[in-house]
């Protein structure tokens, strides 16, 4: 039986992100069956499982806290995606995530400042964050390669 692996799904062509559009990237789209060889994929959005619509408006972190590019703070939300997502990752027993890079939700390293002027910080998105805590390793479509070997 091939490990669970937990993927943004907007990284796998689901129209899912803010803007209502998927994030496919060729160098990720172009690895997917090798995934697939090794892993069984199972998709999140935890802006969606946090109870989001799509599209949404744009959210960032700032001062800890995600808040909406008008001003409403969606902190919640995002923290209860981030608790759907771990729920899920214990019922498939999946201990990987390859989640979107730099995003409130999913960021893994880096993420935007708050300030919706696209300059990047040091962190993690709020799910990022709650499975890290939990011993989820979590990769980004920039550094999932490594999976691979």
């Amino acid at each position: 039986m091939k490990p669970v692996i937990l993927v943004s799904a907007c990284l796998l062509g689901i129209h899912c992100r803010y803007d209502g559009a998927c994030q496919q990237i060729d160098t990720f789209s172009q690895k997917i069956p090798q995934l697939l060889e090794q892993f069984q994929i199972v998709p999140i959005c935890p802006e969606q499982l946090g109870g989001l619509p799509t599209p949404r408006v744009p959210a960032e972190i700032y001062n800890g806290k995600v808040i909406a590019a008008s001003g409403q703070d969606v902190d919640e939300a995002f923290n209860r995606g981030a608790q759907e997502a771990y729920a899920i990752a214990q019922m498939y027993h999946a201990s990987i995530a390859i989640l979107k890079a730099r995003s409130p939700s999913c960021g893994s390293g880096q993420v935007y400042d708050g300030t919706f002027s696209k300059k990047l910080v040091d962190g993690d998105g709020k799910t990022a964050a709650f499975l890290k805590n939990k011993g989820v390793a979590v990769y980004t479509e920039n550094d999932f390669e490594e999976l691979l070997k």
